[in-house]
């Protein structure tokens, strides 16, 4: 079992700064990649960043949002700065996990957490 919790949503004004965190635990043999998707209410799920072999963003994120990762903690980090109202939405974490040695890769989604951006 491979359980993903995040961390650190809230609100904040437009041009604040929130920091999220969704740490894997259970049975990991390896983590592929880590990823973090938003859903804002009434649309999609958007892919906001990704850390794998290379890190990835947004169009809309980029050089306000940073992702990270400690691989010793199997965390993943979401640093967001000059927060707007249009980041407000439903983050998730999901990752590619390796549960044993020879397992096939599988995906796990995070339960979300919210981001109000608003004054």
């Amino acid at each position: 079992q491979v359980q993903l919790v995040e961390s650190g949503g809230g609100l904040v004004q437009p041009g604040g700064s929130l920091s999220l965190a969704c740490a894997a635990s259970g049975s990991i043999f390896s983590i592929n990649s880590m990823v973090w998707y938003r859903q804002a209410l009434g649309k999609g799920r958007e892919l906001v960043a990704a850390s794998g072999v290379t890190r990835s963003y947004a169009d809309s994120v980029k050089g306000r949002f940073t992702i990270s990762r400690d691989n010793a903690k199997n965390t993943v980090y979401l640093q967001m700065n000059s927060l707007k109202p249009e980041d407000t939405a439903v983050y998730y974490c999901y990752a590619v996990i390796t549960s044993r040695r020879g397992d096939p890769p599988r995906g796990y989604w995070g339960q979300g957490t919210q981001v109000t951006v608003s004054s």
